[in-house]
């Protein structure tokens, strides 16, 4: 799977476009929609991922959404646990904190996690906006530290990281 990030919008979010067999799923289409369209080139669109419906990664969803008829998924319609969109196969860890629809993706195949505004390299989300909730961010992190470390973190803004640098580095996970 190639996994390809492209920043888009005025909070710069991190949209990911994972490619296989000439398939490909958009997780976060935040803003920009040219910019997404170029990167999912001759590659067929099977499906977009909200981590969660903040406007800063929801900005050029309706328009992907509409021009190439695909379904969205999100916590309304992903299960926790193990899910599949076409050849993609993946599992979902509820993770609200930042927002109560927060959810974070997990390719194990391949030692990749998509965090939305969950994880970040060196902190956490927000909990102070609208949904948010300090209990059910301490719960979602200690979701995350039953993971191996050896998983890279693509998160919602910034740098990817591994769940390595950030038990050893991230005060919020120690």
């Amino acid at each position: 799977m190639i996994i390809k990030n492209i920043k888009v919008g005025y909070l710069q979010t991190n949209c990911y476009i994972l490619i296989k067999d000439n398939k490909c799923i958009v997780i976060d289409p935040g803003d920009e929609v040219y910019k997404i369209e170029s990167v999912i080139g001759n590659n067929k669109l099977v499906g977009i991922i909200v981590t969660h419906y903040h406007e800063d990664h929801i900005g050029a969803l309706e328009e992907l959404k509409e021009s190439h008829n695909v379904p969205v998924y999100d916590r309304g319609n992903l299960e926790e646990g193990m899910n599949s969109i076409d050849n993609f196969n993946f599992e979902v860890l509820y993770t609200p904190g930042h927002r109560n629809d927060s959810i974070t993706i997990i390719f194990r195949e391949y030692h990749s996690m998509f965090t939305g505004d969950f994880l970040f390299k060196g902190s956490i989300g927000r909990t102070d906006l609208e949904t948010g909730n300090d209990i059910e961010m301490q719960e979602s992190i200690n979701k995350i530290k039953e993971y191996s470390s050896n998983y890279r973190v693509y998160p919602g803004h910034g740098d990817t990281t591994t769940l390595l640098d950030e038990f050893n580095n991230n005060i919020f996970l120690r």
